[in-house]
């Protein structure tokens, strides 16, 4: 999850000048052309809907959990599989809960394994480059099945009124793209058998629309329009796809690869992706 860059300057820019890398990798994927987030356009309500699969009022600051189990729970009940085989890991030490929920049936249960900020929650954030490095480790060492990943440097560069740096965040988390791309076709474990989203939690607003670059949390198209490229062996190739998405459809989609159930969320599957329907 690429926090906070808007469509413009990802898909949106006709020459895809901050997105070399997504581009290539286009080849070899598909692209929603139109997806947004229909929910809060901040942080943690971003990545909560994108995890849950349900859009929720929550607390950006690090302080609440989400209402509703998130995959990694869902996910680890249903194919009994260990912690360590789900992993979220964010540069953002707030994010650390969405390992966990307020569902009294599921709170504590099947939760995944975390590396979030300096050193958990509370601690502040890392560099994103930290962030990728933990990604590799645990890639190589626990080969989990399922990942969550946040990036935050776009959102940092963003609400610094730095355009420069907004700009280069983006294009920084491009190249961690590609170079996780090539590391998991690279490794015999995960070759062919690996599905990787890139997507965002929030944009921002819109050229003109209050501060511009520097905040975000309405409703603009600035905000909402978020972007989502996706490789995998169950995906067509080269495809952009112009059906209305929304945040909560790439969760759906991710139980729907995975094989699991998540009665909880609210999204639907992304059918017009597919090769071909699952049987």
């Amino acid at each position: 999850v690429v926090d906070g860059p808007r469509f413009i300057e990802t898909w949106g820019d006709p020459n895809h000048s901050n997105i070399p890398n997504r581009l290539l990798l286009l080849k070899e994927g598909v692209m929603c052309e139109e997806i947004y987030n229909s929910g809060k356009t901040s942080t943690v309500p971003g990545h909560t809907a994108i995890c849950t699969g349900v859009y929720q009022q929550i607390s950006n600051d690090g302080k609440e959990l989400p209402d509703n189990p998130s995959i990694f729970q869902y996910w680890r009940k249903e194919k009994n599989q260990p912690a360590a085989k789900a992993w979220l890991i964010t540069t953002k030490d707030k994010l650390e809960v969405l390992s966990d929920c307020n569902n009294t049936t599921w709170q504590g249960q099947y939760t995944p394994m975390t590396d979030c900020g300096v050193n958990g929650l509370n601690t502040g954030y890392r560099f994103d480059a930290q962030t990728m490095e933990k990604v590799y480790t645990r890639l190589a060492t626990d080969r989990p099945n399922l990942m969550v990943i946040n990036f935050k440097q776009p959102d940092e560069g963003g609400h610094q009124g730095d355009s420069a740096r907004y700009i280069k965040g983006i294009v920084d988390t491009d190249r961690y793209v590609g170079e996780l791309w090539a590391w998991l076709q690279a490794d015999t474990a995960y070759k062919n058998k690996t599905t990787m989203f890139v997507t965002n939690d929030h944009g921002r607003h819109t050229v003109g629309h209050k501060d511009g670059i520097i905040s975000h949390g309405d409703d603009c198209v600035g905000c909402r329009h978020i972007e989502m490229l996706a490789m995998g062996p169950d995906f067509k190739r080269n495809f952009v796809s112009k059906v209305n998405y929304e945040q909560v459809d790439v969760t759906s989609t991710v139980a729907e690869l995975l094989d699991f159930s998540m009665p909880t969320a609210a999204g639907k599957v992304m059918t017009d992706l597919f090769v071909k329907l699952k049987d």
